[in-house]
């Protein structure tokens, strides 16, 4: 199977829905996996014959993957979230107005400044008050109901913050209670609004608002025990460029200006103080890692696993990096077979960022990776694992498990088989920051057409078990498992 005919399939668009089937299980699953994971992403890149341009701009559909602790059953569903942007592509056909598929001169000027942007929410899922939510870079949400996935309506915060750009990548605290967001705002001046969201609560409270004279994109940020750490790469936008004709997407508004390097803007989260504000090279970056507070030369962060966080004086900072924003470019439809195959990959990078003066620097841990996940109870401490889906080749890619302590490493792969964002589910008596669970990881078989939910093994990752689809679903973004769904 050839990488073109993969990404074919990758792309395809996915009418089918299935509600609760029953998924066949190959081999075992363990006892305690009681829960769901619930996966995000484009599937309808066509509608009457007009096509998308670019992957960020496909119609969402959510998958939900059942288990049902000490049963070797799978229960999937799979439902299109049913937008106002979704039933407008249906009723029109047509689809306009995302990331990077035109919408013209009028409609893109209505949406950014009169409060009509897209509700496409193909991004990432959130838990909000006991509501699931789908998101997507523009402050809409929608509700969704976690078992069916029926879409039950518009979202809303029970606050007044707002902004024209969402990062879908909201950050949960399991540690604090809360979960941390970031919002950009157009204007004169521009600027980002970091806030917590208590968990049980649909009020988001303000941290802090951070001037931004040329806003960068941001997707995702870092977070420690105390800090908000927001990269801010050098992939801008003058907001004023929205308003001018001859751009006729959102993403044809940012320009990669290296010059300006990419820099640490430190907040502490109580106070909203920016404590330290750092610039290094040029780097993109889609994905944050982790990060935690350690004290300078500390590789493991060891010395600040049983100490007072207060005594820090550095961030270790782990992200995807990428020497230019290429990869934006890379990922129109047009170019995605031979940016997979040709372009550049991204790197696991670690940055320390001193907070009290001196200069950050970086090393590479990985080469070739991107979507990577932590457990969730290592986040925003010293951890050792991280789970990525790893570079893509002629027949396939790899799951990528990191060991950021020693820097060794491991790989699943199959032939013919495009893995994506690897969830990692720690054993429920597992101590911290072991490897004792599983890998949750749907796998496109470009052999069998259809795609796979793969169970891998935590520490080793041996296949421990496999549930084949009744379809082939495009390449997704984003989800989450929840234990109590």
């Amino acid at each position: 199977m050839s990488m073109e005919a993969g990404f074919e399939l990758g792309f395809a668009t996915l009418d089918d829905e299935v509600d609760d089937r029953a998924l066949a299980v190959e081999g075992s699953l363990p006892e305690w996996l009681d829960g769901a994971l619930v996966r995000n992403g484009p599937a309808i890149f066509e509608v009457g014959g007009d096509r998308v341009a670019h992957w960020f701009d496909g119609l969402a559909m959510l998958h939900r993957f059942g288990f049902d602790g000490g049963s070797d059953t799978v229960r999937y569903t799979n439902r299109a979230l049913r937008s106002e942007t979704y039933r407008r592509a249906m009723a029109t056909g047509e689809i306009a107005g995302q990331f990077a598929t035109g919408g013209g001169y009028l409609r893109r000027v209505r949406q950014l400044l009169f409060g009509e942007p897209t509700d496409n929410c193909n991004v990432h899922v959130a838990r909000v008050d006991g509501s699931l939510v789908a998101m997507t870079e523009v402050p809409r949400f929608r509700s969704v109901d976690p078992e069916s996935l029926a879409t039950v309506g518009e979202f809303a915060f029970a606050d007044a913050l707002a902004g024209h750009v969402n990062c879908a990548h909201v950050v949960p605290d399991p540690h604090r209670g809360e979960t941390v967001g970031l919002l950009t705002t157009f204007g004169r001046p521009s600027e980002y609004t970091l806030y917590r969201l208590p968990d049980g609560s649909r009020s988001r409270e303000r941290i802090a608002t951070l001037p931004a004279d040329d806003p960068a994109y941001v997707h995702s940020f870092a977070l420690t025990e105390r800090y908000v750490v927001l990269t801010e790469h050098p992939f801008v936008t003058n907001p004023a460029s929205f308003l001018l004709p001859g751009n006729d997407s959102f993403v044809d508004n940012y320009d990669w200006e290296p010059e300006r390097g990419t820099r640490f803007r430190v907040v502490d989260r109580d106070t909203g103080d920016v404590v330290a504000t750092r610039v290094t090279d040029a780097w993109f970056v889609f994905h944050h890692v982790n990060a935690f507070e350690a004290e300078t030369g500390d590789a493991t962060g060891d010395t600040a696993t049983g100490g007072d966080a207060g005594g820090a004086d550095e961030l270790v900072v782990d992200l995807v990096a990428y020497p230019d924003a290429d990869v934006v470019e890379g990922l129109y439809l047009s170019e995605a077979a031979d940016w997979f195959e040709s372009g550049r990959d991204g790197h696991l990078r670690r940055f320390r960022v001193p907070l009290s003066g001196g200069r950050v620097t970086s090393e590479s841990l990985y080469e070739g990776l991107e979507l990577p996940r932590v457990a969730p109870g290592d986040r925003t401490k010293p951890y050792r694992y991280a789970y990525a889906q790893g570079a893509a080749e002629r027949d396939g890619n790899h799951v990528a498990k990191v060991d950021v302590e020693t820097g060794e490493s491991r790989r699943w792969e199959q032939s013919g088989l495009f893995v994506e964002e690897p969830v990692f589910v720690r054993a429920p008596d597992a101590e911290r920051p072991g490897d004792e669970g599983v890998v949750l990881v749907t796998a496109l078989n470009t052999t069998e057409g259809r795609t796979d939910l793969l169970v891998l093994d935590g520490e080793t990752l041996d296949e421990r078990a496999r549930a084949p689809l009744p379809h082939a679903v495009p390449f997704g973004f984003h989800g989450r498992y929840f234990p109590e769904w």
